[in-house]
């Protein structure tokens, strides 16, 4: 993965993040680190 790359995928999730918080409220974000939590202790069963 070049820089370029990898910069423009920051700014694309920073801006993602940016809009969900701004726009609202940070739900989406805050469902998906509980959905990740989640897969997450499901994973840690099956391990």
């Amino acid at each position: 993965m070049t820089h370029r790359i990898f910069v423009a995928l920051a700014l694309l999730v920073l801006a993602a993040l940016a809009v969900d918080f701004f726009g609202f409220g940070g739900a989406a974000t805050l469902f998906l680190v509980r959905k990740f939590m989640e897969f997450s202790d499901w994973i840690a069963f099956w391990r």
